[in-house]
Parts: structure tokens; sequence; C-alpha cells
């Protein structure tokens, strides 16, 4: 993994982000025009907190006690058909350069534009769909599942006008509005339709904190940093006997209490015997993994290949009633300068574990019912700076999965022709893509979760034509 090289605006909406993942201790001073992250003051209640170092909070359940965490859970996992569609959303953190991801290596105005970075035709695979564009030699993985007919590109997917802040278009594609006021995400608006009010991991964040696309308006969501990260254990008491006393603590807690606080110790006690039965197996036993992996994943990329190898256990379970899931791709992509490794080092990383991902969905036979998608807040400008490039406007977004049509959607625009601040034109509109996802693969009418987006099947709406993206 490799740091990129992170400007003053996207460092300061990290730090407000920060303040917000820490529910209850205020927030950082927001800046005028800065929106305020989707989520912001939503309920946060904390079933397990202290194990391993990790958290997982439950947001939006003021109202939802540990019981009824418990039934809800059973309950929809019960009610949830086999061929349940997921989507698992993957965030390329700081607007990834979309004129490397897919190069446009045999249009002599790329090289004009970028004498230092420009890639070298030869140097990776030419994208089948467009002859004037060929893939990073990093993304060699996406390449190959492009050619299985498993990944649909949008090589210039934006939106009109253009916003080149990093909280500001980060936070427009959070809500799938280009509306600063927005306060729940495209996704929590989903799980807000079709959702259930008792199941929080019907949207799960593998981060320390609430994804923003994740929050929801009043169902529950919830977010752990990896679930592979848990290890129970009760103080003084070693095994066999540790897993026989927590049975008893979780058992205990679903008892009666004679007064309020046996009843808050007792309730403590219970959710934190639920969490563990629920996602305890998943977690380290002895030092190794408590689930096994059909495919190797790669051992560098920090956390990213571990929750995902761990998301794919998971998602085989049918005890776990997931519907959407967010986490953050390996390293950051604002790659003002030293763009080259930076770019190189943490793309690679991110698609040899996208890929094993992949791989381990299509051995477990899950790959039918599972999606992912790459996203960025923006791409980076046409035009080098020396050894990196600023904020862009169009970018490049991936749909990965088995049942895709794997087509192109919007062609390529060229670098020939740019936009009235020279960056590159877009010929897609995310809102479309999320409608297509919504209305196709969720069966949900796009327009109850975003405004003007229709139904969501293959056709126009007000952010231009909603591609058929299935199959």
């Amino acid at each position: 993994m490799a740091r990129s090289c992170s400007c003053e605006d996207f460092n300061r909406s990290q730090l407000l982000r920060a303040g917000i993942a820490r529910a209850g201790r205020g927030l950082p001073s927001i800046e005028p025009g800065m929106p305020i992250p989707a989520g912001t003051g939503m309920d946060r209640r904390s079933f397990l907190l202290r194990s391993a170092g990790a958290v997982l909070s439950v947001y939006g359940a003021a109202a939802l006690s540990p019981r009824a965490f418990e039934a809800g859970i059973a309950e929809a996992a019960a009610a949830a058909p086999p061929d349940q569609p997921v989507l698992v959303s993957i965030f390329m953190e700081g607007g990834w350069d979309a004129l490397s991801v897919l190069a446009p290596v045999k249009e002599a105005r790329y090289h004009e534009l970028r004498p230092s970075l420009g890639l070298a035709e030869g140097a990776g695979v030419p994208f089948s769909e467009d002859e004037t564009l060929m893939w990073h030699p990093k993304a060699g993985g996406l390449a190959q599942l492009h050619g299985e007919g498993k990944v649909t590109v949008f090589p210039a997917i934006g939106y009109d006008p253009p916003d080149e802040s990093h909280f500001t278009s980060r936070h427009y594609w959070e809500v799938g509005q280009l509306d600063t006021q927005t306060r729940s995400g495209w996704m929590g608006r989903y799980l807000d339709v079709a959702g259930d009010p008792g199941n929080p991991l019907q949207g799960l964040s593998l981060d320390y904190s609430l994804a923003p696309a994740l929050a929801t308006a009043k169902n529950p969501v919830a977010a752990v940093s990896s679930p592979s990260d848990y290890s129970f254990w009760a103080y003084g008491l070693d095994e066999p006997i540790a897993s026989s006393a927590l049975d008893t603590f979780g058992a205990l807690g679903a008892l009666g209490a004679p007064s309020p606080a046996f009843a808050q110790a007792r309730a403590a006690s219970h959710a934190t015997g639920i969490i563990r039965n629920q996602i305890a197996p998943f977690g380290e036993h002895e030092g190794k993994p408590g689930f096994t992996s059909p495919v190797a994943y790669p051992a560098s990329g920090g956390e990213f290949p571990r929750r995902l190898a761990v998301l794919a256990a998971m998602l085989g379970d049918e005890a776990l009633p997931i519907k959407c899931v967010s986490l953050s791709a390996v390293g950051g992509y604002d790659t003002h300068s030293d763009e080259a490794n930076t770019l190189a080092t943490n793309l690679g990383q991110t698609v040899e574990s996208v890929v094993a991902f992949q791989r381990d969905l299509e051995a477990r036979k899950l790959d039918d019912r599972v999606i992912i998608q790459l996203w960025s807040e923006f791409g980076r400008r046409p035009q080098e700076n020396g050894s990196g490039t600023d904020h862009g406007a169009a970018g490049v977004s991936l749909l990965i999965g088995s049942r895709l049509k794997g087509e192109m959607v919007g062609e390529f625009p060229g670098v020939g022709k740019l936009d009235v601040n020279d960056n590159l034109l877009n010929t897609s509109d995310f809102r479309a893509m999320y409608a297509g996802i919504l209305g196709q693969w969720f069966a949900t009418e796009a327009g109850l979760v975003i405004p003007g987006a229709g139904t969501g099947l293959a056709g126009p709406s007000a952010y231009g034509t909603v591609p058929a993206l299935f199959s």
C-alpha cells in the first residue's frame, strides 16, 4: 500500500468524517460550503464495546432492543430468497486516475498532455471494446474478468456541472443527488424502502465508522472494522472454560431483571451473546481464521483482502441477511505527485484482492447474486502537473459480476476535446448507473430512492439513458 499526496481540503474532510464517526463527541467546525455527510446525527448503539480493539455499532436503532435485534436478523434471514441480491460497493478514495486505469494510448494528444505519466502502448492489455484504450499494467485481472463478460465499464462517468472538491463530489456520489443538504445515503434509502426494521446486518459497513452511502432514515444498519478481528475472552479464564462461560453469560442475559440496573447489564450480556453467535464463527481461533477460503487472497493490501475474504464467507451463511456492503479500497488515489508509483501499488493490490473475491464467490456459487461496484469521487485532469495529476471531472467506474452484460456504457470521449476547465467530458451520469442497479438488480423502483430516476429499467430518465446492465 502506498500513501497518496492528499490535498488540504481532503485532509479537512477526513477530519470531519472522523469526528462524525465518534458519535456523541461533537464535530469539528464545518467550513462554509462543505456539505454535512449523510448519517450525521444518527443514533448509534454499540452492541459489542470491546473485542480485540474492534467495535460493532448499530446505527438508527434507538428503539431496537437486543431481543428485537436477534429476532429481526432471524426473521430477515428466514424471509430472504435463496438468490437475495447483494451489492458490494468499493470506494477508490481520493479520485483515481481514469486516464491511467483505461489509458487512451493511441491518442497523440494523450502523450502530449502526459509526456512523463503517459503509459506506453503495449504496456498493458488492450481494451476490447475501444481500440484506443488500454488497461493499466496493474489492472490485468480486470482485463481478464472483462474478457469473460463480467465487467461493465463506465469509461467517462460523472455529472453536470462537475465539482472538483473531494468532499462535495464524494457527498454527491454517496447520497445519489447533487444536493449538499441530503442526509441519507442512496443505499440507505434503498434499505429504507426494501429493508427490514429489525435487521442491522442488511447494510454492513466494513470500516471503523458508518459509510455515508449506507446512512438510512429509519431502518438499522451496522459498521464493523472486520469480523475476522473478533476474539472473545473472559477475564481470568482460558479454554475450554471460557467458551462455556460466555455461552452462559449470553443465556443469562435473556432472563428477566429485578431492577433497571440488572436489566441494563443483562441486556448488554445478551446483545454480546447475539453478536458472538452471529459473527464469532468468522473470527480467529487459536491464531487461525474461523473460516476457509477456496481461493488464496493476496498477502499485501492491509485489511482490504482480509475484509473481502471474511465477507465472502459471511455471504455464504444463510443466517446473515446482508444486502448492501461498503468498504474502501487499498490506499488512496489523490495523486498530485508520485502518481506512477502510488497508483501502480494501490491499484495492483486492490485489483488482486477484488479478483480473488470474485473467484471466491464463484467457487462458493454465490457469484450469480453478488455484484461489485468500484467508484471514485472524480477522475484526474488530463494534463499532468509533473509527477502527478490534479482534480478532474469525469472518471471511470466499474461493475463486476457474473450476471452483468459486461459491456461498455457510454463511449470514451477522447482527450482531443475537453470541457471548459480542460477536463474529460462525461458520457454517462452516475445516477443513471444507480438507477440501473436499483431497478434491474434489486427490482426496486429507482425513483423511490433517487428522484427523477424513473423505474430504473433500461430507457430514458432525468439523468440520461439508464443502461441495460444485465443479460
